[in-house]
């Protein structure tokens, strides 16, 4: 979803600064979308690292200055039973699903308030209802749609906009593995497509100031799980 978000950006005239945890993957990324107009930087972090966490705003702040956009996509799942899941789980996604993502989005702020900013979040279907073996997982979700609707009430008139996206189940590698380890056949055909995620944030993000969007619920068109 991050790829495919960042290249709809691109193609909007975006300069772009791409994070995650794999170095390598975030170069891959970069390179392919230098043919573009504007600069596209890639700085690695995890966002269950604190430090590593201020060390992106910092780059942030030098490469860009003020900032139009940050998105945040998080995703440290476990799919278990709540009767049988250590709560360590919960614990180590709720380090990565909310903790990290609401100490990035404080520390962006402030490049976010000095031009009109806005704020994506991409959170998770579960983040609106709970599902068999997505305990944890979910209240993690739950907690991150939390903050973003407080943070909405909040900012908003600072001339900031904040959007939470809940997409279902979208055709990428998490997803294959996903469905491996229910033993059922993969057919990314079926479900959503990365593309799908970034045509609604990039237009959402394009919308008039006259307006906001606050919630978007995607989900594959065919049922299939």
């Amino acid at each position: 979803m991050g790829s495919a978000i960042a290249s709809a950006l691109t193609e909007r005239g975006a300069s772009l600064c791409l994070t995650g945890r794999d170095r390598n993957k975030l170069e891959a990324v970069a390179s392919q979308l230098l043919s573009g107009p504007q600069p596209v930087h890639s700085q690695p972090m995890d966002l269950a690292k604190d430090d590593e966490i201020r060390e992106l705003a910092q780059f942030v702040g030098d490469q860009f200055g003020p900032t139009r956009c940050s998105n945040t996509l998080c995703r440290r799942y476990r799919a278990r039973e709540l009767e049988t899941t250590s709560v360590t789980s919960l614990d180590r996604q709720y380090l990565a699903n909310v903790h990290g993502p609401l100490l990035l989005t404080q520390v962006l702020l402030p490049l976010l308030k000095k031009p009109r900013g806005q704020i994506v979040f991409i959170n998770s279907s579960v983040g609106l209802t709970g599902r068999a073996n997505t305990g944890h997982f979910s209240a993690t979700q739950h907690a991150f749609k939390a903050i973003a609707d407080t943070l909405r009430e909040e900012v908003n008139s600072e001339g900031i906009r904040v959007l939470s996206v809940f997409p279902g189940r979208t055709a990428t590698p998490r997803i294959e593995a996903l469905y491996a380890s229910e033993g059922r056949p993969y057919q990314p055909e079926l479900l959503l497509q990365p593309e799908d995620i970034a045509s609604v944030v990039v237009n959402a993000l394009s919308l008039p100031w006259t307006a906001e969007v606050t919630n978007i619920s995607i989900r594959p068109m065919q049922r299939s799980y």
